[in-house]
Parts: structure tokens; sequence; C-alpha cells
């Protein structure tokens, strides 16, 4: 049967049940299909927390793809993860059904879809899940059955907007919404580097120069390189963090540090990424996943801002800080700068960054290593 002809009849069946069966319903499975972006997936993490706090008897499992789910897997809340198989705009009807019969067994009775693509909202679909929850978002009509209009006004940040479907339709979003948390023990740092044959130092920084979106949220190389010669001689280490496409950036920072950062972009998984940043003393990183990460972890973080804007997606922590020029230029939203200057970026030079250092060094923030 099509998708566009209407539910299948389990859908109606399971709907009855989930009106007449409260306590089935409580201890029924709940599966939450995530976003693609490692940041976005970071900020979806206070709605697990809420899903888990109302209905602690029902396991929370992820659907995502493979290079976010690590990230869930450093949330204490989520029982499984789950392999989303299918590429940006892969429709792949056969397989999603395939797919959907696989999860239909699980017996889940709550779907949370946070990506607003109809794709996204398929699977759970298919799978005869009785209440499908998600904003309205590329007529996703029949495939949701709890499907909610987005009020930006009232929920201006996304963190917001994925906390709220876990209250009912209509009610006002409760806050505060907590900040996302991922969870890493102390032991497995130390143990982190042992297996990545480096040595725990004394003090930590770790630069996150890399960002998805394009160069224009990048800060320079060479400005990189200069933090990190000057941390260095305040007896920092000073590791490189990123994919391997940041690598080349990476290599650069070093070649220009003195001898002071060691690239490991590239080098390491996002789950060991994550492990590392939970030891560091200092994170210094571009408006990225990484960042994000940083934050969950409660590391002091400088956020670097120029083309882009900390007012949809900050980083939550109160150890974060955010620094920006505020040119009449930015932000701009561009992947690379339209006016060829780049005086964002540029003209936020490291000592600038300095002084928030010294700032963070004035603070006895918690030593997750000890």
């Amino acid at each position: 049967m099509s998708f566009l002809l209407g539910p299948v009849p389990v859908h109606a069946m399971v709907a009855t049940r989930l009106m007449n069966d409260t306590k089935e319903q409580a201890e029924g499975r709940t599966l939450v299909v995530a976003p693609s972006w490692i940041g976005d997936a970071v900020l979806s993490q206070p709605l697990v927390a809420r899903l888990a706090a109302q209905r602690p008897a029902s396991a929370i499992d992820i659907f995502a793809p493979k290079w976010v789910l690590p990230a869930y897997g450093r949330m204490p809340e989520v029982a499984n993860t789950i392999e989303n198989p299918f590429g940006h705009g892969q429709l792949a009807l056969g397989q999603r059904r395939r797919v959907a019969h696989d999860l239909a067994r699980q017996g889940y009775w709550y779907a949370y879809v946070l990506p607003n693509s109809l794709k996204s909202a398929l699977v759970p679909w298919f799978a005869g899940i009785g209440r499908r929850v998600g904003y309205t978002g590329e007529m996703r009509y029949g495939l949701l059955n709890d499907r909610r209009p987005l009020d930006k006004q009232q929920l201006p940040l996304m963190v917001e907007r994925f906390a709220w479907l876990a209250q009912p339709a209509g009610s006002e979003l409760e806050r505060p919404v907590a900040y996302p948390r991922l969870s890493v023990a102390a032991a497995e740092f130390r143990d982190g580097c042992e297996r990545l044959e480096l040595d725990s130092p004394q003090r930590l920084a770790c630069f996150c120069p890399g960002a998805e979106f394009g160069p224009a949220k990048r800060w320079p190389a060479d400005h990189f390189a200069v933090l990190a010669q000057q941390l260095g001689e305040k007896g920092y280490a000073v590791w490189l963090l990123g994919s391997a496409a940041d690598k080349p950036v990476g290599d650069e920072i070093a070649r220009g540090s003195g001898g002071s950062a060691i690239n490991l972009c590239g080098t390491t998984s996002l789950d060991e990424a994550i492990v590392l940043l939970s030891g560091a003393d200092l994170v210094v990183t571009n408006d990225s996943g990484l960042m994000h990460v940083a934050a969950a972890l409660d590391r002091p973080t400088i956020a670097i801002y120029g083309s882009s804007s900390p007012g949809f997606t900050p980083p939550l922590s109160d150890t974060a800080h955010v620094v920006k020029l505020d040119l009449p230029c930015s932000p701009c939203f561009a992947r690379t700068c339209p006016l060829k200057h780049f005086d964002c970026m540029v003209k936020l030079d490291p000592a600038t960054l300095m002084q928030q250092v010294a700032a963070f060094e004035g603070n006895d923030f918690n030593d997750n290593r000890s």
C-alpha cells in the first residue's frame, strides 16, 4: 500500500489501545527520530530527559544517522541507539518499510520525530507507532497524528522547540529548560589517553577548528596557531579535535604553533573526541557540533562567532562564553564572506581570546579528570 493512501489498519488499533490501556502506555517503548547534525543531537538531550522523567518505565530508543549515535550513547536516559541508514534526500520506500517492520517488533507506543522532513516521519508511520509527535513541516498530514504548528516567537531556541514536544499540544513550555548534558566518567579520560598514546597533561586546551557549514564560520588558522603558542607558554597542552575534513587546517595550525599543538583531527572517533573533551581545562571552538559537545560536558568553553549567531543554538552552559565582534555586516549567515574581507573573524584577534582565558583561570572550575 502506498503511504499516500492513508494509514494502515494497525494505526487505528494501536491508537485505540493508547486510549484504553494506561499501564501498557506508561511502560511502552519510546522512539526518538533524531536529527542529522551533532549539535542538534546534543540539543535534543533535554527532550530525552523530560520523556524519561515523565515515563520512567518506558525505555527510550534513538533512531539516528551513524555519525551522531555516539552523542546519544552519552545520554544515560537512552536505552538503545539504532542506526538510521537513509542518506539525505533518499526516499527508498521499500527499505523504509523493511526497517519499520523490524522496529514494529519492539512495541513502541510513542515516536518523536525531530527533523521536519516528510521522509523522517515515514518509518514511525510504517511501523504503526500509535502516537507520532512532531512539527508540521513538509506536509506531513497523516504521518504525524500529534502534528504541531511551530511558534518561533514563543520558542526562539532550538533546545526549547525540542523540549516542548514532551508536553501536551497547546501547553506553554515549562521553563527553565535544563542545559543539555553528556556523561563521561573520569576514568574514561585516562583510558582514552592511554588508548590513543597521549600523555595525560596537567593543563589541557582543546581546539575545535572545524565547522561544517563553511569557511565563514571558521576562525583563521593563524589565529588558532598564535593562541596555541601562547597557551603552550602558559603550560597548556593543546590538542586539535575534529573530523578528517578538518585535518588540513589542523596541520596548518600545528605547523604555525611552534610545536605547541598536536593535530588529532581525523584520528579519533566522535566518542573518543567526546571523551578527550571531557578532560579539557579549556575548549576554544568555532560554532560547530563539538562546541555543543563541550558545553554539554560543562567544560570552560570559548565559542567564536562571526557569520552565524548564537541567538538560535548558543552553547548552553554556565561555563561557556561567546566571543564575537558584532560588526554591521554580521551575522550574514553566508558560507563565505560576501564582502571578501572576513573582518568578523580576522579582526577577532588572539589577544581578545587570551583575555577570556584569564577570566576562566580566575574561576575555580570542576576538573573532570580528578
